[in-house]
C-alpha cells in the first residue's frame, strides 16, 4: 500500500510540473497575441488598451517561471527517476526560460505598438502581418505539442523558422529602400525592423521548445540542425505523439485547431488569454 501511494504521490509531482508548464504556455502566448493584435492594428480603437494588459503580464509570467523552476529542482532532490522523468525535468528546465524570453519580447512587441501609435503616417509594412500570422502558428503549434506530446507537430515547427527568417528579410528590404526614399518615415520604419527582429526571436524560441519537447518524448537531440528521423514503425498516430495511443493526429481536427490558439487545447488549466479579433 505505502508503494502504491509513493507511485501515485511521484506521478501528481510530474503531472503538476507539465501542467505548470502548459499554464505559463498559454499566459505566455496571450501576451504575445495581445502585442501582435496591437501591433498590427494600429488604428484600431479595439486593440489600443492592449499593451497595458502586456504590461501586466509580464510580472506574472516571471513569477510562473520562478514556481516552475522551484517545483523542477525539488523533484531533482527526490532523486528517483526514469529516463522518461528526467527528460521532462531538465526539458522543463530549459522550456521556461525560452517562454519567459517570448514573453519580454511581447513587452517590447507591446511598447513598438505604443510608439508607433503616436506617429502620424505610420503605415505597416505589407508582408508584417503574414510575417506576424507565421509566428503565431509557430508558437501554438509548439505549445499544442506540449500539451499532447505530439512530436508531429513540434517538427512542423523546425520546419517553419525559415518562413520566418524570409519574411523578415524581406520586410527589412522594403523598409530600407523606402526610408531611404522618404527621411519622414526613418523613426517608424526603425521602429518596425525592430518589431521584426522580436517575432524572428520569438519564432527562434518557439522552434527551441519544440526541439525541447522533441527531447522529452522521444530522447532525441535535434538542435542545431541535426535531422529528426522518424520512425518507420511507427503509425500515423503514434509518429504524431511520440507515444503510443497518445495524442491526436495532426490531419484531426484538434492537430488543425492549434494553428489558431492552443488554448481551446486545455481550458481548465488558466483563463484564456486571447484576444478577440475583428
Amino acid at each position: 500500500m505505502a508503494s502504491t501511494t509513493a507511485g501515485l504521490t511521484e506521478a501528481v509531482l510530474y503531472d503538476a510540473l507539465v501542467n505548470y508548464l502548459v499554464s505559463m504556455a498559454r499566459t505566455v502566448e496571450g501576451a504575445m497575441n495581445r502585442a501582435l493584435d496591437a501591433l498590427t492594428s494600429l488604428d484600431s480603437a479595439r486593440t489600443s488598451a492592449l499593451p497595458g494588459e502586456v504590461f501586466l503580464l509580464e510580472p506574472r509570467i516571471n513569477e510562473m517561471e520562478i514556481m516552475i523552476d522551484e517545483h523542477a529542482i525539488r523533484l531533482l532532490r527526490r532523486g528517483s527517476f526514469s529516463d522518461d522523468e528526467m527528460r521532462l525535468i531538465v526539458a522543463a528546465l530549459k522550456i521556461t526560460n525560452d517562454l519567459e524570453r517570448v514573453g519580454d519580447l511581447a513587452v517590447n512587441l507591446a511598447q513598438g505598438a505604443v510608439s508607433l501609435r503616436e506617429m502620424p503616417g505610420t503605415r505597416i509594412p505589407e508582408e508584417l502581418l503574414p510575417m506576424a500570422l507565421a509566428v503565431r502558428a509557430m508558437v501554438s503549434k509548439s505549445l499544442g505539442a506540449l500539451i499532447f506530446r505530439n512530436v508531429e507537430m513540434a517538427t512542423q515547427v523546425l520546419e517553419s523558422d525559415d518562413v520566418v527568417d524570409q519574411y523578415r528579410d524581406r520586410i527589412f528590404e522594403n523598409l530600407l529602400a523606402t526610408m531611404t526614399q522618404q527621411a519622414t518615415l526613418v523613426t517608424s520604419g526603425m521602429q518596425f525592423i525592430l518589431a521584426t527582429r522580436h517575432l524572428e526571436r520569438i519564432a527562434d524560441h518557439a522552434t527551441n521548445i519544440a526541439e525541447d519537447i522533441i527531447f522529452w518524448v522521444r530522447g532525441l537531440d535535434v538542435r542545431h540542425g541535426r535531422g529528426l528521423t522518424m520512425r518507420p514503425d511507427l503509425s500515423e498516430g503514434q509518429a504524431g505523439s511520440g507515444i503510443a495511443g497518445e495524442g491526436p493526429v495532426v490531419g484531426s481536427p484538434q492537430g488543425a485547431a492549434v494553428i489558431e490558439n492552443s488554448h481551446a487545447f486545455d481550458a481548465g488549466v488558466t483563463p484564456a488569454c486571447d484576444t478577440e479579433r475583428a
